[in-house]
Parts: C-alpha cells; structure tokens; sequence
C-alpha cells in the first residue's frame, strides 16, 4: 500500500517565508516611509504657493492684501468691506497643511504678509519634516 501524501507546505517552509517578507520588510520601509516625509513637505510648499497666488490676484483686485482680522477666508467669502473684490480666488473650501493644521496668514502692513505651516511638529523652526514652510 502505498501512504496517501497531504499536499501542503510544511511549517518549516512557511517559517522561512515569513522570515524572507519580514527582511524586505525591514529593508524596504524606512525608505518609504522616509520618502512620505519629503511628499509632504513638497505638497506643503504647492500649497503655500497657490495661496501666495490667490493672495496676489487678491491684492490686483482690492488694492492690498486682506487684513489678520479677515485672514485666508477673504479668499473664498467676500470681506463685508471690501468692494472690489472679484472672487472667490480658491476652492470654497481652504486646504489644511499635510499634516492636518490650518495654515497660519498675518497681514505686515498693506503690502506685506506671512504665511505660514510650522510643519510636522506644529511649532516653530525645526529640520527636516519639522522644517517650517512659508513665505517672506
């Protein structure tokens, strides 16, 4: 007689597979991951562009750039204020910073602003991904 022979893998076999995807694993993610990091950083500065662009159609139509008190939201609603405006200069709805933070706008003087995300930390300075990104 002759034995009847499972067909299957072996522990042993399914060991050295679980070893082999947890070494590319290992191998691979910190390169991926370090890499979401830069995409986040350049979606950030994409951002802060479109908003600087926004702020300057603002400013050819208005005359200056909107006030603290008005902030970015000048940009998709009209200011009670404002006459001149010809908007809306960005979506209806204000994209937050990658990292889920509302972008931080401050009117200098008429002709002047900042713009700002503090980055992946939220605070000021900072390298790397805690780089703040922003416009002067």
């Amino acid at each position: 007689m002759q034995l009847a022979r499972s067909k299957g893998f072996t522990l042993l076999e399914l060991l050295v597979v679980v070893a082999i995807i947890g070494l590319l694993a290992a191998y691979v993610g910190p390169r991926y991951f370090s890499q979401i990091g830069k995409s986040e950083q350049t979606i950030a500065r994409a951002q802060v562009e479109a908003f600087a662009k926004a702020l300057d159609a603002y400013r050819v139509d208005v005359g200056n750039y909107p006030t603290s008190e008005q902030g970015l939201n000048a940009l998709v609603t009209r200011p009670t204020d404002v006459n001149k405006w010809n908007g809306p200069y960005m979506p209806k709805t204000l994209p937050a910073d990658p990292w889920g933070r509302a972008y931080l706008y401050r009117s200098l003087v008429p002709n002047e602003y900042d713009l700002i995300s503090y980055g992946k930390d939220g605070v000021p300075g900072g390298t790397a991904d805690d780089a703040d990104i922003a416009t002067r």
